[in-house]
């Protein structure tokens, strides 16, 4: 497929403050951005990173058409000199993120852009507006996965998504996150997301009768007859017709791989019945499916209640995060270089506490414990720190300094890794299978505390003492 070229998908202050920096002389000031989150979604103990590929792609074909430089004319703002930089723009800078499939934290860098004022400025929109969107179904992927408890999770969410790429790269960040396949077809052509898919009650009601539909599907597709039953009435029709088509047109092809799905009523009262039903009829590898507005909670419940279901098809409210469907990064200067090449840094207040940005350039170490492997905190630093886990570190709370703890037999491992350097891509190319089995390798190293739904863990993410110190010296310069 061609590339749209989604440069102008931008916040027009963007395009203002570019024309800005131009014309007063700030084109080339090396800047530094940082993304990063204030909250989990749904009050979960943390996120999932995704759409870095889609921020990388964007990158790499960002440039302003004949097309895009004649409508910014028309505007009336900009200047020729300022339109003319646009004609030949380029990205130079350097780009370090985490990569898809990392746990994440509120507060610590998830993406940190190096690069001249008008390039950083430019990028804001688009890579704020993929990794909170992927970011988002990702997290809320995972919670559904994991209340599934072992069971298959698809994402069925295509029709309710918002517009095409909610649908398509929602279906690639639930995959990456642990569902095991989608119904849109596009995301399987385009990322290998196993797509599928049986029937809509449509089908039934073409024939002139339910034992007929499911007979044809049957004879259509044997090794894939997963029968939808609650066309009309799920215990004295819809199962029965069902038992009927396996025996008849299954069964003496030697196929036993069959399935039912429920999509309405009392999901855990049909599903006991049903597994009750097929069992008796000689049936008890036939798979109950079962869809209709779930989420991790109803899921959670109604396993909890004894449901008998092997595979949940979760559509609306997986592919819009229906409950929390805001992820909220914001994308904020941390540090400006001057002529010398000295790194300054600055911060942001507000009368909102947890506005208050961290400054500089950073880096985020993951900290794991050598004798479980567990990850127990993530330090952001000064990016010339290097953390020793050769020897002890002593952590503090960045808001109450006095708890302390002094940690020892640890690995650090750096998060954030090299994107872009001056301007050239340097990140591998991952396949979406090969993501998802990252994210499933990175969130067992996670604590099931920390995963817990209601009144996680709290998860610690500390600032080193050198960061801290330069903070609440700029806070205090700021106050004054």
């Amino acid at each position: 497929m061609k590339e749209p070229n989604y440069t102008l998908l931008c916040d027009y202050y963007e395009l203002t403050m570019g024309n800005g920096y131009f014309e007063a002389g700030m084109a080339d000031q090396i800047t530094y951005f940082d993304i990063f989150f204030r909250q989990v979604p749904d009050h979960g103990g943390f996120a999932i990173a995704a759409g870095l590929e889609q921020a990388i792609e964007y990158i790499e074909n960002l440039h302003f058409s004949e097309e895009d430089i004649a409508f910014l004319r028309n505007k009336g703002i900009f200047s020729e000199e300022f339109l003319s930089y646009l004609k030949h723009f380029q990205f130079s800078g350097d780009v370090w993120a985490v990569p898809e499939g990392t746990p994440i934290f509120p507060g610590e860098p998830i993406l940190t852009v190096r690069a001249p004022a008008i390039e950083a400025q430019l990028l804001e929109t688009f890579l704020l507006l993929t990794l909170n969107h992927q970011s988002l179904i990702a997290t809320k992927a995972n919670r559904i996965v994991r209340a599934a408890n072992g069971r298959v999770v698809l994402e069925f969410g295509s029709r309710r998504a918002q517009g095409p790429d909610g649908a398509v790269l929602g279906a690639r960040a639930a995959y990456i996150a642990g569902c095991a396949g989608t119904a849109c077809t596009l995301t399987d052509q385009l990322y290998g997301v196993p797509a599928g898919g049986t029937m809509a009650h449509a089908w039934i009601q073409m024939f002139d009768d339910e034992y007929t539909a499911f007979k044809t599907y049957c004879e259509l597709y044997p090794d894939n007859a997963t029968l939808l039953v609650d066309t009309y009435n799920v215990l004295k029709s819809g199962i029965p017709n069902a038992i009927r088509a396996f025996r008849e047109v299954l069964l003496p092809k030697g196929i036993t791989k069959c399935g039912i799905r429920l999509d309405s009523g009392d999901i855990t009262y049909l599903s006991k019945k049903a597994r009750k039903m097929l069992d008796e009829a000689g049936f008890p590898q036939c798979q109950i499916v079962a869809s209709n507005s779930l989420d991790e909670m109803i899921i959670r419940d109604i396993l909890m209640q004894g449901a008998q279901v092997d595979l949940f098809g979760v559509g609306e409210r997986l592919i819009t995060s229906k409950s929390d469907p805001v992820f909220g990064g914001v994308y904020k200067l941390a540090a400006v270089e001057n002529e010398q090449g000295e790194i300054i840094p600055k911060i942001k207040l507000s009368e909102n506490v947890s506005k208050i940005t961290n400054p500089h350039f950073k880096k985020v170490y993951r900290l794991f414990e050598n004798q479980t492997g567990k990850a127990f905190a993530d330090l952001i630093c000064v990016h010339d720190e290097v953390v020793d886990d050769t020897q002890p570190i002593e952590l503090f709370d960045p808001d109450y300094t006095w708890k302390r703890k002094t940690f020892t037999d640890f690995t650090a491992k750096e998060l954030l890794v090299p994107v872009f350097s001056h301007g050239e891509r340097v990140y591998p190319k991952f396949s979406t299978e090969e993501i998802k089995r990252y994210c499933a390798e990175q969130l067992d190293l996670l604590w099931d505390e920390v995963k817990r739904f209601e009144n996680p863990h709290n998860y610690y993410v500390d600032l080193s003492q050198k960061l801290w110190d330069i903070k609440h010296q700029l806070l205090n310069e700021k106050k004054n």
